[in-house]
């Protein structure tokens, strides 16, 4: 670095520097994104993480959604500070192979709004990335906002290698917006690993038929229309619902969706290894 170089750009290389170091031992970088919101985003990125770390794969999940950070409330995390040892932010210790972090660890009020412009968010990222205890990973699954505004650019440009899994449900309008999503990732060379179809019809829990309240197949098509891997669907189910608002994953039910939810993973490992 030149010796004319201010304190501030020799804070943004200290940070490049230790942001690089981790990168470097994370095996998997997966931003789970979605086109808008209301389709399950929060819910998939922390049941794929919980279910990977289930498997012994050492996880860290990282909710960059700052204005509406969801991931503590469905670990049943909301409420409980980080703390920092050594200029070192650690995460929450959800499991033992899991490890979260939030923007929701450092309000003094769980209901406290962050009124914050690009920058800001960009820095609190590159804060996550860089100040964060993490230790080595297998996976760092990253729950981005929706839409391809600041947070996902964020994660693209900083972090080289980092995949992307899409969110959508059936219907046409949030398709409509996947496509906007599959772009987004083409122009920023963000491979996409895979699209997961949420809310892919309702199995009524007396007779056991399935109901496409939203449609069903939409995800599929457009997944086989631009050449992108399928990785599943997940249907409507009030256990889901259930258990966030529990701050439980869905690894604790006993139904298809679980099992759904498996399957998805096992073909995204499969979807790595190739």
């Amino acid at each position: 670095m030149s010796c004319n170089a201010t304190a501030k750009d020799r804070d943004f290389e200290a940070q490049r520097q230790k942001i690089e170091q981790f990168l470097q031992t994370v095996d998997h970088k997966l931003l789970v994104m979605s086109g808008k919101g209301g389709v399950g985003k929060s819910t998939v990125a922390t049941n794929l993480a919980v279910f990977l770390s289930n498997q012994g794969y050492c996880v860290g999940l990282l909710d960059v959604d700052v204005h509406g950070p969801s991931i503590a409330g469905l670990l049943g995390l909301t409420g409980l500070g980080l703390n920092v040892i050594e200029n070192r932010i650690q995460p929450y210790q959800y499991a033992e192979n899991l490890k979260v972090m939030s923007i929701q660890g450092f309000l003094g009020q769980p209901d406290a709004p962050l009124i914050w412009r690009g920058p800001m968010k960009i820095g609190i990222i590159r804060q996550f990335l860089g100040d964060v205890d993490w230790g080595p990973l297998d996976f760092l699954i990253i729950d981005s906002p929706p839409g391809t505004g600041d947070e996902p650019l964020t994660v693209a440009q900083t972090i080289p290698g980092c995949q992307a899994v899409i969110v959508t449900t059936p219907q046409e309008i949030a398709l409509a917006d996947v496509r906007k999503s599959i772009q987004f990732c083409r122009q920023v060379k963000m491979p996409v690993l895979g699209l997961i179809e949420n809310m892919s019809g309702f199995i009524c829990p007396d007779c056991g038929s399935t109901h496409a309240i939203f449609k069903s197949g939409g995800g599929e098509k457009t997944a086989a229309d631009w050449n992108i891997p399928f990785l599943g669907k997940l249907p409507i189910d009030p256990g889901v619902v259930t258990a966030g608002d529990a701050g439980r994953a869905i690894d604790s039910l006993t139904s298809h969706t679980k099992e759904e939810m498996q399957q998805i993973v096992e073909r995204m490992i499969r979807q790595l290894q190739n």
